[in-house]
């Protein structure tokens, strides 16, 4: 399986985090899988590790430490396309956070599996794994 982590999901899987749910661990480990994380998490990463916040919301890492420790850890880094911008606003109004709209894009525009935590985002379509 495709399948595109989702910024939580990508950054608790770097840190060993016990937030990670078993499903979630095994779907990365499992060597069948392709693991894939999105310019809009290092985006993400950038944005909020740039405002220092403290406590369970903190950024861990920085974007640029993050790219490499993605790409050491052998997931594929890919784009934003405009077509997955545009196709954004067709999205129904299920969530506001423009980071995971456009990872639910991402994911229908490239036939990915986004993973993630958020039930929210698995009420966009049957391709998004809750874990």
């Amino acid at each position: 399986m495709k399948l595109l982590l989702d910024t939580h999901i990508a950054l608790w899987s770097l840190t060993d985090d016990a937030r990670l749910s078993d499903k979630a661990r095994a779907l990365i480990l499992d060597p069948e899988n392709e693991i894939y994380v999105s310019a809009a998490t290092l985006w993400e990463i950038a944005i909020k590790h740039g405002l220092n916040r403290s406590g369970p919301n903190a950024m861990p890492i920085g974007a640029a430490d993050a790219r490499h420790l993605f790409e050491a850890s052998g997931y594929a880094l890919i784009p934003i396309t405009p077509e997955q911008v545009l196709l954004v606003e067709q999205l129904p109004s299920l969530h506001a956070d423009p980071f995971d709209r456009i990872l639910i894009a991402q994911g229908l525009t490239d036939a990915l599996r986004l993973v993630t935590h958020d039930a929210t985002l698995a009420s966009y379509n049957a391709r998004v794994i809750l874990v």
